[in-house]
């Protein structure tokens, strides 16, 4: 090397040491009291046009006068590049002139210094507004942001599927939020890379910008993406850090109300490059430890983007810049509107009533930039928008949609996929378009199967909003303004080990229950047709039937030739954690289930499964059919459900962070005891709020909880005869961390309230 170094460039006696490097080998070099950067670049993977653009681009700078840059050398010929021998291997090589200095990312952060890196890079873009280059232009590669799509390719490489799937999320709100403005938006020749190891600094503030190899023509609002990552992506309060370095960027060079619209997006974005490549490195190369040298940062930051969500960055970003605020009506002005066209009988959670705008994963957004953890919605099962679902159903919409007179694969093809998840018997499903609809359906094939009318409920029920749905939910029917129980239904008390009759949870109280409901049936002259009963009651308060209730039950029923329904609308597709379906944990295999809620994640899907001898039964009628029951959209959104619960194995996740809740909530439970009870399974509890020293229900203090948690971005809700149990049935991509935040608020309102 030394002997290169004399002759191409005249040195007399040169030092040479090796740098850090990414795709290329870089030395510093000495050589008579003066420092350079010797750089050389594999000749298969570098393009020349490249290099000599990266000159072009110092040189013009060095001409305007720009300073802390680093100064292309030529050789002693006059070139500025030269094919060489390096290690006995061709390869591109040029000499810079070494900027000396520390590192950004060995500095003590400052605002001073984040607002003179703003500065500092405004400058710089600014000089090179008018510069222009035909193979910058034709650079097209992943590390540009134009161009983000060119890392779909490497997701796959991320081993984690939760973590691939956060990623995933990005790149679609990329192509809702960012894609179409870009023709709208400025471009120019940018760094590309103002990173904290690309960043010199000296005396508190900015004093060089070196590695100019990651040139783009780009578009200029991505220059401050990709430093206001590397400014953000180490910091608790990233927003904080933006803000000094947003400012004094904008005071040099005024950023436009589009490029700050979608300035969130693309930190994200470089985020996910960052990721990706990272991903990929460690699977081609796990030996690049360089490459992969700032992966925690940038998943720690993402995680965090997640949470403050993009109405709140926007927010802050337009007020750091002058931009007015966005207009927002208030609650009031909303309620107003809603009323004028919807009736009063919809309700509204809280006292303070949310405005959503957005939600992503465990997160919702609202108009104010409020970011609300969502540990109460079991209706985005895997996750708000979660990309998997969401991008299922785009493009299924986009090819067909239609009904089940026609034929196409997806039909049986989930229904295939759904049906393996149940036991044998139950090998029939018919598709409708909500838990109500199932409900409905399954008692008509009941009645069908049995040619009788008689249904056993279950005490505090609830089925749904269709007649039949109301007629069999004593929740609805036994409410103070309900239509009253009809002479053929039948109910049974709720089997509650917590304010029932029995409180042994070890199968005699479930035992001693169907006891009494049996003896209760064979004082009925005419057969029950069928009983309902949910696994868990969500209405009666979260309660689970009491251990060993349903088998006696169960027999009971079939004694009598009726059929036994387990509703799973609630608990279902392994929200309980132990068990996929809430009836396992019973150790019964019902006649019929219900299904519905989570199983599109919000999209209106609702089935019901049964055995080839019911189904044998329903077909003697009328033709059954349901317009949207069983669509190819729906399909193709119910079986990206079943996929994404199992790669992101999320019933797992819900038994180790739903025995973590429980835990965490009878460690709660010791320092107050207005908590009476803990009760559930995985990730669908309940919290029995009760008057202190007793079980009598405290539902002011429950509705108290509710809406401080409520001002506290946090929600949960209430349920059950009193209202006074808090109900929490959060996705099932919860965490324990967001468990801690639950937890640790309900402490801090107790300790307030006492």
């Amino acid at each position: 090397m030394k002997n290169l170094l004399q002759s191409a460039f005249g040195f007399k006696n040169p030092t040479v040491k090796p740098l850090d490097g990414y795709d290329n080998k870089n030395y510093l070099v000495e050589n008579q009291g003066q420092k350079f950067t010797f750089k050389t670049y594999p000749v298969e993977k570098m393009d020349k046009a490249l290099l000599e653009a990266e000159n072009d681009v110092l040189l013009f700078l060095k001409e305007k006068g720009s300073e802390g840059i680093p100064e292309p050398m030529p050789f002693l010929d006059g070139a500025y590049i030269k094919l060489l021998k390096v290690d006995g291997a061709s390869s591109w090589c040029r000499i810079l002139t070494y900027l000396e200095g520390s590192f950004m990312g060995d500095a003590t952060a400052s605002e001073n210094i984040v607002a003179s890196l703003g500065s500092f890079l405004a400058h710089l873009d600014k000089t090179l507004l008018p510069f222009d280059h035909l193979a910058l232009r034709a650079r097209k590669w992943p590390w540009d942001l134009q161009y983000l799509h060119l890392n779909k390719k490497y997701l796959g490489d991320i081993s984690n599927p939760r973590k691939r799937s956060l990623v995933g999320s990005f790149f679609q709100q990329y192509e809702q939020h960012v894609a179409p403005l870009l023709p709208t938006l400025r471009k120019s020749v940018i760094h590309n890379d103002a990173n904290e190891w690309n960043i010199l600094v000296k005396d508190g503030s900015v004093s060089g910008l070196i590695d100019f190899g990651d040139l783009a023509h780009s578009y200029l609002i991505n220059e401050v993406a990709v430093s206001l990552t590397y400014v953000c992506y180490d910091k608790k309060d990233p927003l904080k850090w933006a803000k000094p370095f947003l400012a004094a960027y904008h005071q040099e060079l005024p950023l436009t109300e589009e490029e700050i619209s979608i300035l969130y997006y693309l930190v994200a974005a470089r985020l996910c490059v960052s990721v990706c490549n990272s991903a990929h490195a460690a699977k081609t190369n796990p030996d690049n430890t360089y490459a992969q040298s700032s992966d925690e940062n940038a998943w720690n930051l993402l995680h965090r983007w997640l949470e403050i969500g993009p109405i709140a960055a926007e927010k802050a970003f337009r007020e750091t810049v002058g931009l007015p605020e966005k207009p927002v009506p208030t609650e009031k002005e909303m309620m107003r509107k809603r009323h004028r066209y919807i009736s009063p009988i919809l309700s509204i959670s809280y006292q303070r009533p949310i405005h959503v705008k957005k939600a992503a994963f465990q997160y919702m957004y609202d108009a104010r930039g409020n970011s609300f953890l969502d540990a109460y919605n079991n209706i985005p099962h895997v996750g708000h928008c979660h990309p998997r679902v969401v991008e299922a159903g785009q493009r299924q919409m986009a090819e067909l949609n239609t009904n089940t007179r026609y034929l196409y694969d997806l039909l049986h093809q989930y229904a295939e996929k759904l049906l393996s998840k149940f036991p044998k018997p139950l090998n029939k499903v018919f598709f409708v378009n909500s838990g109500s609809a199932a409900s409905d359906l399954a008692i008509r094939l009941a009645q069908a199967h049995t040619k009788r009318q008689n249904l056993l409920v279950m005490e505090h029920g609830y089925h749904g909003n269709t007649q039949i749905g109301i007629d069999i939910s004593d929740y609805k029917f036994n409410n103070p303004k309900g239509q009253g129980q009809k002479p053929h239904i039948f109910k049974t008390a709720l089997p509650d080990t917590y304010c029932g009759l029995y409180s042994q949870n070890d199968g005699t109280a479930g035992l001693a229950y169907a006891q009494d409901a049996i003896r209760h049936l064979e004082k009925i002259q005419s057969p029950m047709a069928a009983f309902i009963a949910e696994p868990i009651v969500g209405c009666g308060g979260q309660v689970p039937l009491a251990k060993g209730y349903l088998k006696p039950m169960y027999e009971a029923i079939r004694k009598q030739g009726g059929v036994c329904i387990s509703d799973e609308v609630q608990v279902g597709f392994g929200r309980l954690g132990a068990c996929f379906w809430g009836f396992e944990a019973q150790e019964v295999v019902p006649d019929i289930v219900i299904l519905g809620k989570p199983m599109g994640n919000g999209h209106p899907i609702g089935a019901v499964v049964t055995t080839d001898k019911i189904a044998t039964s329903f077909e003697k009628g009328v033709e059954f059919f349901s317009s949207f029951g069983g669509n190819p959209v729906s399909c193709a959104i119910g079986m990206a459900v079943l996929a994404v619960l199992e790669e992101e194995n999320l019933q797992d996740n819900s038994r180790i962070v739903g025995n973590y809740y429980v835990r965490r909530l009878k460690e709660l439970q010791k320092q107050h005891p207005c908590i009476g009870d803990i009760r559930g399974s995985g990730l669908f509890l309940g919290i029995d709020i009760v008057k202190e020293g007793t079980k009598e229900p405290d539902p002011q203090l429950a509705q108290h909880l509710k809406n401080e948690l409520r001002n506290r971005h946090i929600l949960v809700s209430t349920d059950g005869p009193f209202d006074n149990v808090i109900k929490s049935k959060p996705p099932l991509c919860f965490s324990k961390e967001n468990v801690d935040l639950v937890v640790n608020g309900l402490d801090s309102i107790l300790k307030d309230h006492c």
